[in-house]
This record gives structure tokens, sequence and C-alpha cells, in this order.
């Protein structure tokens, strides 16, 4: 195959394929055998065979195929020439009208940070495994400031574990300041903001605690904790509206399509197994427990290969309703949307597994959503052994704190806060039925959504009961 060839190969090439590339002693087959990552018509990255010797192949085509390379090549440099641990670039080149390629060290049996933080990820905060693997990228990101340099697209997969040593990759996010100088302190402030932002929520309290780890290995500013946290909290707002484009989009993380009989949303990693519960959601429906039906929508629990699902199904009940629904978005569409955006956000609800709007010439009609199965018990019956005595668990009522404070702090209103909406899943209290969900942009027009939703989940239970008195002291009156 030529290079260029690549342009048009989609996401999937077939493997193992062969491309001829050339080096100062002249041309050579590289037999590509694995695809770690796909950018389609643009970036292939993978494992393979080049003059006898196992490389990892980063493969460019497509239109921007010469700045990317250029940029790549460039970032692979700097971090050569500043004596920072890399992979050993073995050979390059750029072809006009085919497109460019590097070819380096492959690391055997090498892991990301990434992958170390995912097998200590469930672990209580901070237990020591996670405090291992986040001082070793902090320490690697303060050698790399103390050089002039930065990581552009700063995070754990960026990092690689191999023979007791931590190995930079990714040069085409390299950037430089003054190379060979110490960072300067807006631009170290940036870049950790960026690192930072990417956590799990429940490290925030313990940023200065890690920090330490950054300031041992590179102690050239001080770095008020203040100042840093306006970082985190600036990139963390990119991320999540960077995020929620991707979920409408076809990107690495979702397959997405639209056309004007359809519009379909998958999890990537979940599409084989999502395709033929979108085809048959009908029948399945039809044969799972039904939770409710009729209306305007019809909710039920189906077994697929061994696996329980939640399939909701958004009505038309006749003309007069589709003419108010056929214009804009979906309920499931607004649902698949809102479920990621709590997910990103790192509070509790079923997985959003798929979407689908049926259409015609673009005009919107039934609509289904696919999540994950709760099998946990909702906070009524959870919590009605205590109605009277008001002793529910402390741990449970940690929880619902915990819960609310997400929400105020992300200035989330449900819309529908019924006990039947909130369930325990595992340690946490999980949010579902997201049709209402809306995260708001002023404090003006949250604080009256909290209210409703405050009032609406206060109501699960009688006003005179000592589980009501107890959880009305314990939550927030207002949004304030």
């Amino acid at each position: 195959m030529r290079l260029s060839e690549l342009k048009n190969a989609g996401r999937t090439p077939r493997l193992p394929l062969s491309l001829e590339l050339a080096d100062a002693a002249g041309p050579a087959q590289l037999q590509l055998l694995s695809l770690l990552r796909v950018l389609p018509g643009q970036r292939y990255v993978g494992a393979g065979v080049w003059r006898g010797r196992t490389v990892l192949a980063k493969l460019l085509v497509g239109n921007k195929a010469a700045r990317h390379f250029q940029r790549e090549l460039q970032g692979v440099r700097l971090l050569a020439e500043q004596g920072l641990t890399t992979p050993l670039l073995l050979a390059d080149g750029l072809q006009e009208g085919e497109g460019g390629w590097l070819l380096f060290e492959f690391l055997e049996g090498a892991h990301s940070l990434g992958d170390a933080w995912e097998q200590v990820a469930a672990l209580p905060v901070l237990a020591d495994p996670q405090l291992d693997v986040l001082g070793q990228a902090l320490a690697a990101i303060a050698e790399l400031h103390a050089r002039g340099l930065w990581q552009e697209d700063l995070h754990l997969d960026n990092l690689l574990r191999h023979d007791d040593k931590l190995y930079l990759i990714d040069g085409a996010g390299i950037c430089v300041e003054h190379a060979g100088q110490p960072l300067s302190r807006q631009k170290v402030l940036e870049n950790l903001g960026v690192f930072f932002a990417q956590l799990p929520k429940s490290l925030e309290p313990f940023t200065e605690e890690l920090l330490v780890h950054y300031l041992l290995a590179n102690p050239e500013h001080a770095l008020p904790l203040e100042m840093l946290q306006k970082q985190v909290s600036k990139v963390r707002s990119w991320r999540l509206k960077d995020f929620l484009n991707k979920v409408g989009r076809e990107c690495s993380l979702f397959s997405v399509q639209r056309g004007p009989f359809a519009l379909r949303a998958i999890r990537r990693e979940e599409e084989a197994a999502m395709l033929p519960v979108l085809e048959q959601a009908d029948q399945l429906l039809d044969q799972g427990h039904l939770y409710k039906t009729g209306g305007a929508a019809s909710v039920g629990r189906v077994e697929v290969a061994g696996r329980s699902l939640v399939v909701k199904r958004y009505n038309i009940k006749g003309l007069a309703h589709w003419f108010k629904r056929f214009w804009r978005p979906s309920r499931a569409w607004h649902s698949w949307r809102e479920g990621n955006r709590l997910a990103f956000l790192g509070i509790a609800t079923p997985k959003p597994l798929a979407v689908l709007e049926k259409r015609f010439l673009w005009l919107r009609s039934r609509a289904y959503l696919i999540t994950e199965y709760l099998p946990g018990p909702d906070i009524i019956e959870r919590f009605a052994p205590f109605v009277e005595s008001g002793a529910a668990p402390e741990s449970e009522l940690v929880a619902l704190e915990a819960l609310f404070a997400e929400l105020l702090k992300e200035r989330i209103s449900h819309g529908d806060f019924k006990g039947h909406n909130l369930f325990w899943q595992e340690d946490r209290w999980a949010l579902i039925d997201l049709d209402s969900m809306c995260q708001h942009s002023s404090l003006s027009s949250f604080a009256p959504a909290y209210a409703r939703d405050r009032a609406r989940f206060m109501r699960n239970w009688p006003e005179t009961s000592a589980l009501y008195q107890l959880i009305d002291q314990r939550l927030p009156k207002t949004a304030l």
C-alpha cells in the first residue's frame, strides 16, 4: 500500500499491511501489524517491523500531513536535545503527495501511567499506589518545565513506564518557551492546570499535597494555590464544553451517524454490542420487564447477551404531540447529553450507552435511549425503615450531602427530583431520568430551579416524620 492510500482507509484498515518508506539507507518495507491509535484520514499509530526491528510507527497523511509531521519532529528533537527520557527516533521522512512518517524504538512491555492509574483508581482517595502514580507524573512534568518545555496535550497516557524509567512521548504536543531555561511561572500554572483538571474531583482537596512532588523536582517558582485552582477551573470548563461537543460527532470516543432518517450515537467501545439492541429495541421492550409503558415514554429492563440494560423509548402520542417535538432535539438526545455531562463531572448516573432518533427528512419522531441498569434500591425504598425513627445510615446521609454539594457547585438542577429517580449505587447516590436536567450559566436561573428540586425531593416523606426533619436540617436550604 502507498502511504497516501491510508487517507481513505478509514478507522480500521485491514492488517497486516505493507508500506514502502525510505531513509538515508534507501527504501524499506514497513510491516504494520497493529494499530494503537487512529485519527481517520490523518494519523495512524501502531506497532510494526522495519529493517528487521520492531518499531512504533507514526504515519501522517492527508492535507495537514506536512504540518503535523514538522510539529511532531520538532517536539521529539526538543525532548532529545534537552536530555529528557523519550523513545529513540530511528527514522523519519516526509514525501510530498504521500505523507510523513516517524519510526521509534518499540518499548516492549511499556505501560502508560494512564493504565497504571486505572488499576488503582478505585482505591481510597490518595492511597499510596495512587500517590505513587501521580507523584511520578508530577516529577516528570517538573523536569520538563525545568528545561523550558511543556506538553500541550498533558495527560497520564503520554507518560510511559519501561524498565524503571519514565518516558515522555507525543512530540506533537511539546512546546518551548526558552529551551534550557526554566519555564515561566504563568506557563507552569497554565500547564499544571491542564494536568490537575483531568484528575478525579475527589482529589481536588489534595492539590496542595500533590504539588509537593512537583516542587521537589522543580522549586524554581512559588506556585500560589489559589492561582492554580483558577487555572484548573478554567481548563475544566473548557474540557466539559469540548467533551459535550464530542458526544454528538464522530470521534475516538463516540460513533455518530447523522442523516435525514436518523441520528444515532454510540459509545465507541460499545458499538458492536449496541447496534443490535437499537435495531431490536421495540421487540426487547415487549419482552423485557416494563417499569413504565404508554404515554410519552416506555421504560423497561432488558437482557442482552447476559447483560442487563435499560431501554427508554420516547413515544409520539399523536399529531399534536409530534408538532411540538419534531423541530427540536428529542428528550432522548437531551438525556444522552446530560448523562454524559454527569459522567464527565464524576456525578453518579447509569452509563449512557447509545441513543437513536428516528427521523423523516430530518423531522424527528420516536427516539430511544440505552443505558446501563442499576440494580440498587431507590431512596424511597432504601430509607423506608427509617421514616419514623430518622436513623438512616450515616454513610448514606453523607453521600446525599455530597451529591447535593456537587449539584450546587456545578449549578445543576434535575427538574424531577422525586425519590424514584435517586438510586443507591455501591457507595453513592446515582441520578436517573435526566429528561429535564439543566446546568445553569447563572446563579439567578439556578437558585429558583434548586429551590424547586429541593422542595420536590423533600415531598418524598411526610413533613412530620423524623426522617424529613433530619434530611431537611442536613441539606442546603438555598443555592446561595
